[in-house]
């Protein structure tokens, strides 16, 4: 497929995530609080929507708790700059077996398993604009943990989005995972304009060498919206790569700590940093209204 370049990028900020970065810099933002103040902060700089999780404000461990995502939610809506907000619908599916010579039982302190309603409680309550939609199951960096999306728990997650007018954004860590979500498409399950983010080499889903993203690109239908991103290293080269592409940029704290060698980063210089690609390249950085007659989103208020 030839390369068609994205002239009107819109930036995401993927702005605390769910790993364990917590402790690895004082960036990374706690209490809910902090994540608003980021997301504020990442919006101020350039990036139209903010992709949010919430940590324990004392720990910084991961929760999925809707009073903090309530927080968050009413923080951003409260603040003096525009944004979408798009929260992750991703927690709740972390299993993680006993050793290799004895799976189970479970680990039961590792291991937080949620149905589908549970899941999707805070997307109801806070109703974003955008949720996640984590489109298959996946073996997930650690040695003993699986990322867990069934089918059935998809078709019914996706069907509550929906319903509740909220956009799913599928995240796709492999080829299989497209596969799926066109067939949540087909099936009615989803609404024909999906929306895609490509993850891109966060192990052991697909890797990030442009022969495997351009395969993920291709897989990505011609009436879809997408992004994509890179953890690490190559998260710039991805802003570069994904607007070459077609595509739109994800930049944050969630998939890389660091601005360069040595240097630990804010959410809101990444967005800085990606804005400056986007515009070299010639591109034009699009605000969050332009954003939502692109997708087709609806703010509301939260219940």
């Amino acid at each position: 497929m030839p390369l068609a370049m994205n002239r009107e990028v819109f930036i995401t900020c993927a702005v605390t995530g769910s790993g364990s970065s917590q402790d690895r810099s004082p960036h990374v933002p706690r209490s809910p609080r902090q994540i608003a103040d980021s997301a504020i902060d990442a919006a101020k700089a350039g990036a139209a929507i903010v992709h949010c999780h919430v940590r324990d404000p004392e720990t910084g461990k991961p929760r999925r708790d809707v009073h903090l995502y309530r927080e968050v939610t009413e923080r951003i809506r409260a603040a003096d700059v525009d944004v979408v907000l798009n929260l992750t619908a991703g927690m709740g599916g972390d299993m993680v077996f006993g050793s290799p010579e004895n799976p189970l039982p479970l680990n039961e302190k590792a291991t937080d398993m949620g149905g589908a309603s549970n899941r999707v409680e805070h997307v109801r309550q806070c109703l974003p604009e955008i949720c996640t939609l984590d489109c298959g199951t996946m073996n997930f960096a650690e040695a003993d943990y699986v990322m867990t999306n069934t089918p059935g728990m998809l078709r019914a997650m996706g069907g509550m989005m929906t319903a509740l007018g909220v956009k799913p954004e599928i995240e796709a860590f492999d080829t299989g995972h497209l596969w799926f979500a066109k067939q949540l498409v087909e099936e009615k399950v989803l609404d024909p304009d999906a929306l895609v983010q490509l993850c891109m080499g966060v192990p052991w889903g697909a890797p990030d060498d442009l022969n495997t993203f351009m395969a993920m690109v291709n897989n990505v239908p011609s009436n879809w919206n997408w992004s994509a991103f890179s953890i690490g290293r190559n998260q710039m080269a991805y802003a570069a790569a994904a607007v070459l592409a077609g595509g739109n940029v994800r930049v944050g704290l969630e998939d890389s700590l660091w601005l360069d060698k040595g240097v630990l980063a804010t959410n809101a210089q990444l967005v800085e940093r990606a804005v400056s690609i986007v515009s070299n390249m010639g591109a034009r950085v699009i605000g969050p209204d332009e954003v939502r007659k692109k997708l087709n989103l609806t703010k509301r208020a939260p219940l």
